[in-house]
């Protein structure tokens, strides 16, 4: 998940929904900051309460790998997409294509109302990223010396994207003109910037997964269905050509073609085999679970 939020275009949501622990990790989440406002309320038998609801043996790693994913990887996948554009741009169509595909199946109603659901956002999203020139560093002028509030409100900003199948977190980012800013202060070490940031990220968290959980419990299959219609409007930032992630213009194959569709097919198949090992080791999730904790 870290490594794909680096990348702007793709989310580490898409990738928590392939192996199967979206609905885990948003449960978490939503417990974690219903203990949060429990203890700004200095109601502390209430916040234990949640915290125990909080699953800390999927949460506390995934946080771990996150966080070295995106310190030891910022700067070589920021090298690859300037080197090779084209090539990481297939590569992640087909990851995402895949997890289209994996998401659906996820759905327990998959009818016509899901489906036009599905459809409709996707198409929304995929018309609205062609009214910009481009999504990149180039194209996007990015803050020179941003604020302390530029990186608090930035953070709480993009970690609703991140945990939202198909938006990408480092694409808010970017179009906020934050993500050099950002990534500079990680491959930097500059703690002070980074702290503000998580600290914004952390109450962004705490008030969008308050709302999200409460949609899925509600609305399961059609939120989904609206999720995977992000995932696929999303796409047209991936297309390869002509500028790999930093244009949205659709261009016609050329250059490497028989590379990229090569990445893209290996991209669709690790997928669908991270999705079949996902469906075998996990235990089903009933519906109800998303109620499963109490809404006050």
């Amino acid at each position: 998940m870290g490594a794909a939020d680096v990348v702007p275009g793709v989310s580490g949501g898409t990738v928590a929904l392939v192996l199967g622990i979206y609905e885990r990790l948003i449960s978490s989440v939503y417990a974690g900051s219903s203990a949060l406002g429990r203890f700004a309320r200095l109601d502390l038998d209430a916040a234990i309460k949640w915290l125990r609801r909080v699953e800390w043996r999927l949460l506390l790693p995934l946080l771990a790998g996150i966080a070295i994913a995106v310190i030891s990887l910022a700067s070589l996948i920021e090298t690859q997409l300037d080197d090779h554009p084209i090539e990481v741009a297939a590569l992640f169509l087909g990851l995402v294509l895949g997890s289209v595909v994996i998401a659906w199946r996820v759905l327990r109603n998959r009818d016509l109302t899901r489906l036009l659901v599905l459809l409709v956002v996707g198409v929304v999203v995929f018309v609205a990223l062609g009214t910009r020139a481009g999504t990149g560093e180039d194209t996007v002028s990015q803050a020179s010396d941003p604020a302390l509030l530029a990186f608090f409100l930035s953070g709480a900003i993009a970690i609703c994207a991140m945990i939202l199948p198909g938006i990408s977190g480092s694409l808010i980012l970017v179009l906020l003109g934050m993500y050099s800013p950002v990534l500079d202060a990680v491959t930097d070490r500059e703690l002070g910037d980074l702290l503000v940031f998580i600290a914004g990220a952390t109450v962004g968290l705490a008030l969008f997964s308050q709302l999200l959980y409460r949609a899925l419990a509600r609305h399961h299959d059609t939120i989904m269905a609206a999720l995977i219609g992000l995932m696929l409007g999303s796409t047209r930032v991936l297309w390869p050509w002509p500028n790999g992630l930093d244009g949205t213009t659709l261009g016609t194959p050329e250059g490497s073609i028989a590379a990229a569709i090569g990445l893209a097919a290996i991209g669709l198949a690790a997928v669908f085999a991270i999705g079949e090992v996902s469906a075998r080791t996990s235990t089903p999730r009933d519906e109800a679970q998303f109620g499963e904790l109490p809404a006050g």
